[in-house]
């Protein structure tokens, strides 16, 4: 039998003080973290930035240094999933229910609401808002997520540690993280998953909501969301009880296909040609103002910096946040792969099919808009993607496939974290019991019920971002200690290859 950790107390313990909190006094609890929040984005903006861009930098490197040909496993070992499953896992973990949720609102927020540099509805807003969306969710967010994927998996399939955050800081604080520090470490890590998949319920069901609204009329309101609720419980906890192997990697599956039929559908019906000349257009924008993007800050301009500040300072936060749920479950599902197959698969064609997603449905909604045909800033964001399938050719079956695609990326999501959950506090099993999965399943989508009811997702979403700056302390410790351990490997390398044969 599996021993529980320690961890798995402590996190419960801390998750439960919030979730109190946050139902006790709702205001209160969105307010103090709102205000620490708005510190952190305004004192750690810079830091922000320079961390972000250095890791992307330091993945870049490692493609194309010598070392991007060790494997995370043992020499010769093979892949335990086919490329293109293993491709449909680590995105729908790693983005998934994002995707749909802001694939029209956030080009349409950056043209019509809220735009970066330019003037609201302008042409020059229609360029910007598409390559500040592909910014936000390109290769700098994936780095994040790669980085730490990487440490776990090295770590845990090369160098046999346990698949735990704090073993990848062996090489730096020696015994220490074995010890409190390292609880403490994986503690984080838990906190951060509960939270943020608890959360992602807590909107996804909203979204759900709002499609089930504008296809059958049904109310938005608590207690539909809370069927919702239930019903994907019962769906994720059934498909974590089938095992890795087969729940997830049939749901990710499922994913891809759902999603690539929305996509090509809405690539059809949509504004077809000026949706591949924006792809186009904005993609060769991106790469060209990539580094001023990264280090923008605006020192001189109160009301940009205001707008880094809610937007990519927070998305940069926010993927730190969430780097150590998707990061462990990539890391799960990458054994046997090189370091460069793994980096470029977690950084380039994620990125791509995400620029792509953005153009077919942020150019949809941003032609409505700018053509006058239908004022979309009136809907709320869970709204805004089906506003815009109404004023297409079948807006019903766009609808449908949108919230059956939400719902199995709601599913996969949820399942992910029980496995992450269950391999970080049964002291990093790679087949955790059931009994934590179920724990854990249970215990995220009550916390996601409670904190719908009384209003306390926001406080929520505002810890997560907190808990994001001591953990880049921990990201910035895996990537030196990730160097320290390849840099060795290289030197016994180039020494064995030097060594004169017998």
């Amino acid at each position: 039998m599996k021993k529980i950790s320690n961890v798995f107390w402590i996190t419960l313990a801390l998750v439960l003080a919030a979730v109190v909190f946050g139902v006790a006094a709702p205001q209160t609890f969105e307010q103090l973290t709102g205000n620490v929040q708005t510190f952190i984005t305004s004192a750690f903006g810079w830091y922000y930035l320079i961390l972000v861009s250095g890791i992307v930098l330091f993945c870049l490197l490692l493609i194309f240094s010598p070392v991007g040909a060790i494997r995370l496993g043992k020499p010769g070992e093979k892949p335990d999933y086919s490329t293109p499953t293993w491709f449909a896992m680590l995105f729908s973990a790693g983005m998934g229910i994002g995707l749909v949720f802001w694939g029209a609102a956030e080009p349409l927020s950056h043209f019509a609401i809220d735009p970066p540099l330019a003037k609201a509805g302008t042409e020059a807003a229609v360029k910007e808002s598409m390559r500040y969306t592909f910014f936000h969710w390109g290769i700098h967010a994936w780095a994040i997520y790669a980085i730490v994927a990487l440490a776990l998996a090295y770590y845990q399939f090369r160098k046999g540690e346990p698949g735990l955050i704090s073993a990848t800081l062996v090489p730096i604080l020696g015994e220490k993280a074995k010890g409190p520090l390292g609880t403490a470490i994986d503690v984080m890590a838990v906190f951060a998953t509960v939270v943020g998949v608890a959360t992602t319920l807590g909107f996804g069901a909203a979204q759900i909501n709002g499609g089930l609204s504008y296809l059958f009329g049904t109310p938005i309101s608590f207690s539909v969301q809370l069927v919702i609720i239930i019903v994907v419980t019962c769906l994720f906890l059934i498909s974590a009880m089938s095992g890795l192997g087969k729940g997830i990697k049939i749901l990710s599956n499922a994913n891809m296909v759902l999603a690539i039929a929305l996509l090509g559908l809405m690539l059809i019906l949509g504004p077809t040609l000026f949706t591949m000349n924006m792809f186009t257009d904005t993609l060769g924008s991106y790469l060209q103002n990539l580094v001023n993007m990264s280090f923008r800050i605006a020192p001189l301009n109160e009301e940009h910096r205001t707008w880094i500040n809610g937007w990519t300072i927070f998305y940069w936060a926010w993927w730190i946040s969430w780097s150590p749920f998707v990061g462990i479950f990539i890391a799960r599902v990458s054994k046997g792969r090189t370091i460069r197959e793994f980096l470029i698969g977690t950084l380039i064609m994620p990125a791509l099919v995400s620029f792509l997603w953005f153009a077919v449905f942020g150019s949809a909604a941003i032609d409505l808009q700018f053509s006058g045909v239908v004022d979309l800033t009136k809907n709320a964001t869970e709204e805004v993607l089906f506003a815009v399938f109404n004023e297409l050719p079948w807006s019903s079956v766009l609808s449908v496939v949108a919230v059956a695609l939400v719902s199995t990326f709601f599913i996969t999501s949820a399942d992910s974290a029980t496995f992450v959950l269950g391999m970080q506090t049964t002291y990093g099993s790679l087949t955790p019991p059931s009994r934590v999965k179920l724990t854990w399943g249970i215990a995220q989508s009550l916390i996601a019920v409670i904190l719908l009811y009384s209003g306390g997702l926001q406080a929520l979403q505002n810890a997560l971002i907190i808990a994001a700056l001591p953990f880049s302390v921990i990201m910035i410790l895996m990537m030196l200690s990730l160097y320290r351990s390849l840099a060795q490997e290289r030197k016994e390398l180039i020494k064995s290859l030097r060594a004169p044969q017998k």
